[in-house]
């Protein structure tokens, strides 16, 4: 299984990103996926979540600007940032979680947003 996380980068505040996590190795469909970050210095934080059904949540310091969404086709899953602040810059990774079993994380895309 591997997850391959793209589009980080650095842009200024209240510019737009869209960060995408590709899935290879595993049936895609069955896994609920989420987005973390973790900002420099900090923990790891949950951001956005995405069902297996489509339903989606988000992290009330996300919410309105940030939106998850996944293409089972084409085995990822997507993060359009928009409104970007400071306090957004982190390292981002994509979640794979099933049913049950094992979880799996991608390797991180490193996102900056200067002020």
């Amino acid at each position: 299984v591997q997850l391959q996380a793209s589009g980080g980068g650095l842009v200024q505040a209240g510019g737009s990103l869209r960060l995408s996590c590709a899935a290879s190795g595993m049936l895609f469909s069955i896994y609920a996926m989420g987005w973390y970050r973790q900002p420099p210095g900090k923990q790891r934080e949950w951001v956005a979540g995405i069902t297996t059904g489509g339903s989606t949540n988000y992290a009330d310091s996300v919410k309105g600007r940030f939106t998850i969404s996944r293409d089972n086709a084409k085995s990822t899953v997507y993060l359009q940032m928009n409104s970007l602040k400071p306090e957004d810059t982190a390292v981002y990774y994509c979640h794979a979680q099933p049913g049950y079993g094992p979880s799996y994380w991608g390797q991180g895309t490193l996102v900056t947003v200067s002020s």
